[in-house]
Formats: C-alpha cells, structure tokens, sequence
C-alpha cells in the first residue's frame, strides 16, 4: 500500500510504499529525484525520463521525493549523473558517512520519519535554492513555453540547458513534458474524459497525449489509469 504526505522540507513528500503479491510497480516520471530506504539500505533514484518499472519480490519502501531541481545541491552531485538510475548512497559520498546516517534511519520511530530529518539537516546546511529554477519549474508546471520562459530569465538556450542538466538531469523542454504528462494524469484520474484532458494540458489532440503516455509511461493512458475513454 502506497501512502504519502507534505513534508516538513517545503517542497518536498514523504512516502512509504508496501507493495502485496509480485506484480511489478511502476514509477512514473516527475521531475524529481528521491531519497530511499529499502529495508536498512540508502539508495537515491535519480531523476526518470521513462517508467521505472520495479521487479523482485515485494519490499518495503520509504522515501523522501524532493521538489524538482533541489536535490542535487543536497546531495553535491549533478543531476543528469543520476538520470535514469538508482544508485547506494554509499556509491556517491563516504562509506562511514553512510554508515553513520544509514543507523539514524534504521533507528528512528519509522524509515520515512528518519529519512525527513536527515533531508532537513541537508537543507539546514545547504545554501537557498535558486530562485531562478523555481521559477522555471513553476512556469513550466503552469505550461509556459520553453522559450518564452527563457526570455523571462534572461537566458540563452544554451545556458538554460546546462542549467537545466545539472538542476534537473535533462533539458527544460524534457521537463516540460514531464510536468505535462503529470498534469494530464492528474486530470485523467479525476475522471476528466481524455479528449478535454489533452485540450486542457497542451496537447495537440487526444492521440497526441496518448503517444506521450506510451512514451513516457510505457503503456496505454486507459490501461494505466485502468480505464476508457
């Protein structure tokens, strides 16, 4: 069973996952990157351009999933160097470090509890987050075009991607579909019918919205939402 809630860290999610039965788990992508406890162990997933499907046995998860572009100043390691991945925390910074922090976890009431206050010591010892890429995030989450937002910032295509790149792990026009395609489940699964879905979130047509979903999510949007029309 899936469960979350607003964490303390502005932005950011707590989560636990209980999965039942060996049905695969299939993780969407969102623009954001992840914390995770996977019974005693510390794992990051990086930011997904594509369904990440989970195999083996049921486990049980907990994570923090920061808000899109704040997690790589946290962890001191650029996004698209984690992009598609799930790496051990253990795989980017001091073995000891991670053993240290790993106990806390373990130690704490609950894994997610645990996990919230070693990402609110990070951000305690972070610097702030660059307003320029929440404003990005945000006008691209509101279906702003790619280069009016550039405009808006002052930047150039090519300083906006690197940007982009480190902050996010791939380019603004990537995120943009990304926050589209979240923005069109979310209408989906409220039982918006699909052709006003995609007239509502930027898509062309309906068949556009529906190549995305394969695309992007790996099946049809009824079957994923399990569901027609």
């Amino acid at each position: 069973m899936y469960a979350e809630r607003p964490s303390r860290l502005a932005g950011a999610v707590v989560w636990t996952n209980t999965p039942s039965g060996t049905v695969s788990g299939r993780v969407l992508p969102d623009g954001c990157m992840d914390l995770l406890w996977k019974e005693g162990r510390l794992l990051v997933a990086g930011p997904d351009t594509r369904a990440y499907v989970t195999e083996g046995g049921p486990s049980s998860w907990a994570g923090v999933r920061f808000h899109p572009g704040t997690a790589p100043a946290l962890l001191g390691v650029p996004a698209h160097e984690l992009r598609d991945r799930r790496v051990d925390l253990a795989d980017l910074w001091p073995a000891s470090e991670v053993r240290r922090i790993t106990a806390q976890v373990n130690a704490a009431a609950e894994p997610a509890s645990g996990l919230e206050e070693v990402a609110l010591r990070w951000a305690s010892g972070a610097g702030p987050f660059d307003p320029l890429l929440r404003h990005l995030v945000a006008a691209l989450d509101a279906g702003r075009p790619v280069a009016a937002t550039a405009d808006e910032l002052g930047l150039g295509a090519r300083q906006l991607h690197r940007r982009s790149l480190a902050a996010f792990g791939y380019g603004p026009k990537t995120l943009a579909r990304v926050l589209r395609l979240r923005r069109a489940l979310a209408l989906a699964r409220a039982g918006v019918p699909f052709a006003d879905t995609a007239a509502r979130t930027g898509f062309a047509d309906q068949a556009h919205l529906a190549r995305d979903v394969r695309e992007l999510a790996g099946m049809p949007l009824g079957e994923l939402l399990g569901r027609t029309g």
